[in-house]
């Protein structure tokens, strides 16, 4: 094996343990803010809402690409949390719509902050780089995430 060779293997096994350390970290329960602990899907789906207020499930589940029985499954735990309220849609008065609580509000802020801070710390990472360096990199991340897309399917 020449030396390019060794340097291309030692930056994938660079990447999966950057990739793990991210996971861990965003798989950790958090309060953002708020009395009650919530679950990596959980602030995402308030995240979801948010950004889509007034929302339904299965306009939901079709937004973020899951069945509607797990969209249904995080909406139960985020109400019994006081995350989010349903009311009845203004259109059609047998369709629920979501919106956030300002419990809700809370917990959707604190984890823009987190974003913020984990932006911060990518922008200080690369304070010193070469505009040439950081497109290659955003260009080596887009290829490697399309790349992943099908990886799933070509390990089976």
């Amino acid at each position: 094996m020449n030396i390019n060779e060794t340097n291309k293997n030692k930056i994938s096994y660079s990447l999966l343990r950057v990739i793990n350390k991210f996971s861990n970290i965003d798989k950790k329960t958090r309060y953002y803010g708020t009395d009650k602990q919530l679950f990596s899907s959980e602030i995402h789906m308030i995240k979801a809402i948010k950004e889509n207020e007034g929302i339904h499930v299965t306009g939901l589940a079709d937004k973020i690409g899951v069945t509607k029985g797990a969209v249904s499954q995080i909406i139960i735990k985020l109400e019994k949390k006081g995350m989010i309220k349903k009311e009845k849609s203004l259109y059609n008065q047998s369709k629920l719509t979501l919106k956030l609580t300002d419990k809700g509000h809370i917990a959707y802020e604190n984890h823009e902050k987190l974003h913020n801070k984990f932006d911060s710390l990518i922008n200080k990472i690369l304070q010193d780089a070469s505009t040439e360096n950081i497109l290659f990199i955003k260009e080596f991340l887009i290829n490697t995430e399309d790349i992943l897309e099908n990886f799933e399917e070509e390990i089976k």
